[in-house]
C-alpha cells in the first residue's frame, strides 16, 4: 500500500513563498507519476501540477505557471512544490497524489492520495 504525507503548508502574506513536500512510502516511488491538487472551500478539487516518474516531464495549471515549480528527489522518495509570489486565490488545502501509470490532470486517475496540507495566503 502506497502512503503519501504532505507537509510545509502554513500562513503566508501575499507575495511570499512556501515549499510543500510530499513524502511517499510503501512502493517503488521512482516509478510513480505524482500530481499536486488543491481544493478551496466550496470549490471543486483542481489540478495544480504534475511531474512524471523520471522528472523529465512537468505540467502546470495556467494560473500557477512561472510561480510554482514541481520537482522530485527519488533518493528521498519526496516530491516538492515550490510556490512563489503567492496570491490570496492560492488559498486551499493542497494534496499530492500518485499513480504508477497515468500522467493526468484528472483527479479521477490517481490511485493514492495524501490527506492534504493547508495553505493560507493573506492579502
Amino acid at each position: 500500500q502506497v502512503q503519501l504525507v504532505e507537509s510545509g503548508g502554513g500562513l503566508v502574506q501575499a507575495g511570499g513563498s512556501l515549499r510543500l513536500s510530499c513524502a511517499v512510502s510503501g512502493d517503488t516511488f521512482s516509478t510513480y507519476n505524482v500530481g499536486w491538487f488543491r481544493q478551496a472551500p466550496d470549490k471543486e478539487r483542481e489540478f495544480v501540477a504534475i511531474i512524471s516518474w523520471s522528472g523529465e516531464s512537468t505540467t502546470y495549471l495556467n494560473s500557477v505557471k512561472g510561480r510554482f515549480t514541481v520537482s522530485r528527489d527519488n533518493a528521498k522518495n519526496t516530491v516538492y512544490l515550490q510556490m512563489n509570489s503567492l496570491k490570496p486565490e492560492d488559498t486551499a488545502v493542497y494534496y499530492c497524489a500518485a499513480d504508477p501509470s497515468r500522467y493526468s490532470r484528472s483527479s479521477k486517475n490517481y490511485a493514492y492520495w495524501g490527506r492534504g496540507t493547508q495553505v493560507t495566503v493573506s492579502s
